[in-house]
């Protein structure tokens, strides 16, 4: 299986069911592209690269043996659809939308066979998930997580993961998890912030 950057669920894609909600859904708000016509152009790549992203995760599962079932694949289109990190509770009012009868259990299950074959990331400082950036090659890097807007990157430095390992275990600490967890805010929050401050 080859790596692959993933960077669909980062474009702004077409309005799906997750683009309706507000600041207290995902966390933050989206930015409008400038231009209109710069905005469908980048939808339009967005929704080609989801679809691209969503076969080949489900190539990803054949190979491991694992199934992605439609439960699954919808749960991790909606994220995808998203681009930052998503609560489970707004994953499941998309869910809704879409299947009526949608259950908690249904979108907590999806949820826990994408994080256990690596397609996502829980983001635990704020308790949401998002997709892993090298799909299907995840290498547990360092998140750097936007407190504004849920925005996530994540950065692949393994010498600099190594050493921060290394500092953290010589102050007498283990990491409880695989992942490291930064908090920031997003070039497009700093942005938005400093046009309010002039």
């Amino acid at each position: 299986m080859k790596n692959v950057k993933f960077t669909a669920g980062r474009e702004k894609l077409a309005a799906g069911p997750s683009a309706d909600h507000g600041a207290a859904d995902h966390a933050g708000h989206h930015h409008a592209h400038e231009h209109a016509h710069d905005g469908h152009a980048h939808a339009a790549a967005g929704a080609a690269g989801a679809d691209a992203a969503l076969a080949l995760a489900d190539e990803y599962c054949r190979e491991r043996g694992e199934k992605l079932t439609p439960i699954r694949r919808k749960v991790l289109e909606l994220l995808l659809a998203s681009g930052r990190a998503t609560k489970a509770y707004s994953l499941l009012d998309d869910m809704r939308q879409i299947h009526p009868g949608s259950a908690p259990p249904t979108v907590y299950r999806a949820l826990d066979f994408l994080l256990s074959v690596g397609l996502v990331h829980r983001i635990e400082s704020i308790n949401a998930f998002t997709v892993c950036h090298d799909l299907t090659h995840c290498q547990h890097g360092m998140l750097v997580v936007c407190q504004q807007c849920g925005n996530v990157a994540e950065l692949h430095q393994p010498a600099l993961r190594e050493a921060l390992v290394a500092q953290i275990e010589l102050a007498g600490y283990r990491l409880a998890g695989d992942e490291i967890e930064l908090k920031g805010l997003c070039a497009e929050c700093q942005a938005a912030a400093d046009a309010v401050k002039s």
